[in-house]
């Protein structure tokens, strides 16, 4: 029978970003995918990761940047990136973004291979 998930699970991040996850190993204990609806403030960012999971990011409103070997991505409104299990990326802001998150395995801070963990 279809699920019905009527309010996602906030979960707190530093810097001012938002997660609200609708599917993952938080609010409905799936471990094979997650998707989850960010919000970060201009000027956030995070540490440089190379996470254990796929990662298919679609960008709703503003723009975020991506930075991997080297390169800088802008994926702006409108436009999605995937970045593959292993790839070195770091995530940030120049301006506010509105996005998803779809990871698949299911996103976990100790799958994210974080510098700073």
């Amino acid at each position: 029978m279809p699920q019905l998930i009527s309010e996602p699970t906030m979960i707190p991040v530093p810097g001012g970003k938002t997660i609200a996850e609708y599917v993952g190993r938080v609010k409905t204990g799936d471990s094979d995918v997650s998707v989850a609806v960010m919000h970060a403030p201009a000027g956030w960012s995070e540490p440089e990761q190379a996470p254990a999971f796929d990662e298919i990011t679609v960008v709703i409103a503003g723009s975020i940047e991506v930075e991997c070997e080297g390169k800088t991505l802008t994926v702006g409104a409108g436009q999605a990136l995937i970045t593959r299990a292993g790839e070195k990326v770091r995530y940030l802001t120049k301006e506010d973004a509105h996005y998803v998150a779809i990871c698949l395995p299911a996103f976990s801070p100790e799958l994210a291979n974080r510098d700073d963990e």
